[in-house]
């Protein structure tokens, strides 16, 4: 759907008339600049788009498509920048979505899939600077690029809890194997690398001198937004190193209490095996018994097995088997 249509002079709103229909042409006639919000348009409206601005076919066909990699392009003097979005919703965990920008002379068109960041907040403080919006569609990428890239910051911060969580589940005293969490934790943040780590790569493309739409004084801005980005993407990359080594970590812990049991099963083992050899050797059916008639024979025989049962309980517990 069509969510806004506005045309901008000096930085400030022309008008109220939210028709898409000859945005080009009020915004070449005020020297200003059309800004059209679109949010999983159908393809007769964004047909309507690309009529109204002259947009390429290939273009059209990559909004149309949608939900492709971070890129950058160029179409007959039209940029085409994809950006991804990320958010934590549990208990779905991490969603993705995206925000396709289309950036010409004379306007710029937004297009949001799936369940993408809203940028209703971003008009809405773009509106409260003129002087920044005043430098043209070059000032709103710009805009879109740090909202979405300000939306990372708090994502990575609760995978980084889920982390903590997870490695204090990897070392606490439960007997639990948190393997399945952590390796749920690690898919989500390897698909979350393979959607932003080209993020990079589009905003500095966008710094580039072949990119038009950015002024001279307005790439300061991206660079900062480009430096965030690639931060963003340094403490993921920490966060995915740290969940390797929880799962390692938890293979060799399993791996300790595996033998731990084994340890103690084989020390109750001998400890039953001690009496048991003694019961068997006396009562064995031989006609010449040494002490069968002796009257202290089944009291000797019975301390004589908890004495051994003692003396290798005693040392399994000091081996720590026990």
């Amino acid at each position: 759907m069509i969510v806004d249509c506005v045309v901008y002079r000096g930085g400030r709103r022309e008008g109220d008339d939210h028709s898409m229909a000859g945005a080009a042409s009020r915004a070449h006639e005020v020297g200003g600049f059309a800004w059209i919000g679109l949010h999983d348009p159908t393809a007769e409206e964004f047909e309507a788009a690309s009529a109204e601005f002259g947009l390429h076919e290939l273009l059209v066909e990559d909004v149309l498509k949608a939900h492709q990699r971070a890129k950058f392009e160029r179409y007959d003097g039209v940029d085409f920048a994809i950006f991804k979005t990320a958010r934590y919703a549990p208990p779905d965990g991490v969603v993705v979505g995206e925000i396709q920008c289309i950036v010409g002379d004379r306007f710029l068109i937004t297009v949001r899939h799936g369940d993408a960041t809203p940028l209703n907040g971003v008009r809405a403080r773009m509106e409260r600077t003129p002087d920044l919006l005043a430098h043209g569609p070059g000032a709103v990428l710009y805009a879109v690029a740090d909202e979405i890239v300000d939306g990372y910051g708090p994502l990575i911060s609760e995978l980084e809890v889920d982390v903590d969580e997870a490695e204090q589940a990897v070392f606490s005293g439960d007997r639990l194997n948190p393997a399945e969490r952590i390796f749920g934790l690690k898919r989500q943040v390897l698909d979350l690398l393979r959607n932003l780590m080209p993020m990079g790569d589009v905003l500095d493309d966008l710094l580039q001198p072949e990119s038009f739409v950015v002024e001279d004084t307005l790439l300061p801005y991206l660079r900062d937004v480009a430096d965030h980005a690639h931060r963003a993407i340094g403490r993921l990359e920490l966060v995915r190193d740290l969940l390797s080594d929880a799962l390692n970590a938890n293979l060799a812990q399993v791996s300790v209490r595996q033998n731990d049991d084994m340890r103690t099963i084989s020390a109750w083992a001998a400890l039953i095996a001690a009496p048991t050899m003694l019961a068997g050797i006396w009562g064995m059916n031989f006609t010449h018994m040494p002490e069968l008639d002796w009257w202290l024979g089944y009291p000797v025989a019975l301390g004589s097995m908890v004495l051994a049962v003692g003396v290798l309980y005693r040392r399994f517990k000091r081996v720590g088997w026990l």
